[in-house]
């Protein structure tokens, strides 16, 4: 006798389990979803003016959320700036990073960049803007796209690929570089008068290249080979950062 088919499970035929788990509850995807529009109005204040110069009450009015609201998120301004640090240079440092990474030379990964930094500005002018509010210090250099400056810096220097007598004055002339034309080319892109900035040529296709070929220089590159590293091919993005789309 032939063993018996076991009859299928009405149970599995007829729905889910038991055991599936229950849609989002909307508690929390409402606390998710107002942490995310405090963010993002503090994000837009903050690129707009200095963290000094924007209030608790300027963002939870921008977020259309109550002033208490906002220490449930944050324990200060502070700690939503923190968090925008994170998410704005952190996570773009780090998809740079990673399409950099293969590149053994310290400089062309440098190149590449500050090539990026400043592409992502051009696309992306509320996180141009965000940076460049962001006031170059040691602390910068611990995160995100200032980490990453860090580390490739002193790995040509280790290298004898850089030549660099005082470490500190040449981040604060890299960083300066970098932050420098960041403003000029918001103003740039505001419509500034040509006569505000008379002889200068800031061709914003160029301008990426340019300072990735004066940041070089600054580390001691030949001008020759500083120029011709900044006009090499971009190693292509792995993941594109797309900031506070949506919740």
């Amino acid at each position: 006798m032939s063993p018996r088919t076991p009859k299928p499970d009405s149970s599995a035929a007829t729905g889910p389990s038991r055991s599936a788990p229950d849609q989002e509850p909307r508690s929390v995807r409402r606390k998710r979803e107002k942490r995310h529009n405090l963010m993002k109005a503090a994000f837009e204040l903050m690129s707009e003016r200095r963290k000094e110069d924007v209030t608790i009450q300027q963002i939870t009015d921008a977020a259309d959320v109550g002033f208490g609201t906002f220490y449930n998120y944050f324990e200060s301004k502070e700690a939503i700036y923190d968090a925008l640090v994170e998410e704005v240079l952190e996570n773009s440092g780090r998809v740079v990073d990673e399409a950099a990474r293969h590149l053994s030379d310290p400089a062309e990964r440098l190149s590449v960049g500050v090539r990026y930094t400043l592409l992502q500005a051009q696309s992306d002018p509320l996180w141009g803007r965000f940076l460049a509010q962001t006031p170059f210090s040691p602390q910068l250099l611990s995160r995100g796209l200032g980490k990453f400056l860090l580390r490739d810096v002193q790995e040509g220097i280790s290298a004898e690929r850089f030549d660099v007598d005082d470490l500190a004055m040449t981040l604060v002339a890299i960083g300066s570089t970098v932050l420098g034309v960041l403003t000029a080319e918001i103003e740039r892109a505001a419509g500034a008068p040509a006569a505000a900035l008379p002889g200068l040529d800031l061709d914003a296709e160029r301008v990426p290249e340019r300072t990735a070929a004066m940041v070089l220089r600054i580390l001691g590159i030949d001008g020759d080979e500083a120029r011709r590293l900044s006009r090499g091919p971009l190693p292509p993005l792995e993941g594109v950062l797309k900031l506070f789309s949506q919740p």
